[in-house]
């Protein structure tokens, strides 16, 4: 998703620098990739909470035995690479609504 993402991003900077006109059917793409990237965003922040709180679960219990701070620093790893790479959706979907609102407002469109 990192990646397709990226892509898109980039291909629509590509066509605002060079002043090209978008058509109706580029806005409605855009308007549904932006609901496909907003629908994985909110899953990665549903996984992320849930990761969170099993993460702290595994914690309070490795106040009870060692074994169980095993799968917590397990969590704290895997949760962190979990936070950036929702922080890399959150602010890229974000972005498309800027390059959104500019196509829409600046009237490129055809």
């Amino acid at each position: 998703m990192r990646i397709y993402l990226k892509e898109y991003v980039s291909l629509v900077e590509k066509k605002i620098r060079n002043k090209e006109k978008f058509t109706k059917e580029d806005i409605d793409n855009m308007r549904v990739k932006i609901g496909f990237f907003q629908h994985e965003r909110m899953i990665h922040l549903i996984v992320t909470m849930f990761f969170t709180i099993f993460t702290f679960i595994f914690m309070a219990l490795g106040m009870l035995s060692y074994f169980f701070l095993i799968p917590f620093f397990i969590g704290i790893v895997f949760l962190i690479f979990y936070i950036f790479h929702y922080y890399f959706l959150e602010n890229n979907v974000q972005y498309l609504y800027k390059l959104y609102d500019e196509i829409v407002n600046e009237g490129r469109n055809k």
